[in-house]
């Protein structure tokens, strides 16, 4: 065990288990993006005097990684599970393990058959689910929308993505994602900074997910072709699968996955307001 102190942030102490370099991690943008946004928000106690912390402040004093997880091969950080403690000059503390993965994104994607008149006022639509091992969850079949990441080329990358590039023919560009975490925001000053996202288990995470949507027109008979190829048998050898399943079936079909059920409630939502 060694210890460090986060010179930008009070010199509050740091230990680190063995293994664990202090360049390794600082460079972990998750450990920095929660430290930074932390202190901040605790901050707010004694600058805020309707704070209902602000009598009795709480402050961070010290933060102990317990575990950590690299990449293979490239030595770099990819987990880590961190206890930090925050208390007040009460002696009261408040809960602190923390899983440290950092953001994701997920994308709702829905096709249209083209025949379908805009006007009509129909709603036919069909949502592209993947299915895959999941083993946190203890599934080899867990089914749930495309997630992953829009990298630096300004596409949504990651296993989905490929996959549905590679089983479907669609590529999906940046420009062509709605975001819907942004479009619900509220509109009023956030004080304590938090990135507009849903945190599935923010009582042990700090994974948030900003979620988009991708709407696409195509022709019914290659949905037709896509939905009997996609249902149909595959050899056991696949990871990762895709699965089309009209929209009215969604919540349904992919009530276990947190992702898919905040998409679907914000995409509804937010054709009510009229604003998608």
């Amino acid at each position: 065990m060694s210890s460090i102190r986060l010179k930008d942030h009070d010199n509050i102490p740091v230990t680190l288990p063995q293994g664990l370099s202090e360049d390794q991690l600082l460079n972990f943008k998750p450990f920095t993006t929660w430290i930074s946004t932390l202190t901040h928000s605790l901050s707010l106690q004694s600058r805020t005097t309707t704070h209902p912390f602000h009598q009795d402040p709480y402050r961070l004093t010290s933060v102990t990684i317990q575990a950590f997880d690299i990449f293979g091969g490239t030595g770099r950080v990819g987990f880590l599970k961190a206890v930090a403690d925050v208390s007040n000059a009460a002696g009261e503390r408040l809960p602190a393990s923390v899983f440290l993965r950092g953001p994701s994104v997920a994308v709702l994607v829905m096709l249209i058959p083209d025949d379908v008149d805009p006007h009509s006022g129909s709603d036919e639509r069909y949502a592209v689910l993947t299915v895959q091992p999941r083993v946190p969850a203890a599934s080899l079949a867990f089914v749930e929308i495309p997630a992953g990441m829009v990298d630096g080329h300004g596409s949504f990358a990651g296993a989905a993505a490929r996959e549905m590039q590679e089983e479907l023919g669609l590529e999906i560009r940046e420009d062509e994602l709605v975001c819907l975490s942004e479009l619900a925001a509220d509109q009023g000053e956030d004080e304590e900074r938090l990135p507009n996202a849903m945190y599935p288990s923010a009582g042990g995470c700090d994974e948030h997910i900003t979620i988009y949507s991708h709407e696409r027109r195509v022709p019914r008979a290659q949905l037709r072709d896509w939905a009997g190829r996609l249902t149909g048998l595959r050899d056991h050898g696949e990871k990762i699968t895709l699965k089309l399943v009209p929209m009215r079936d969604l919540w349904r079909v992919g009530a276990r996955d947190a992702k898919c059920l905040a998409a679907l409630a914000l995409w509804e939502a937010l054709q009510r307001e009229g604003k998608i």
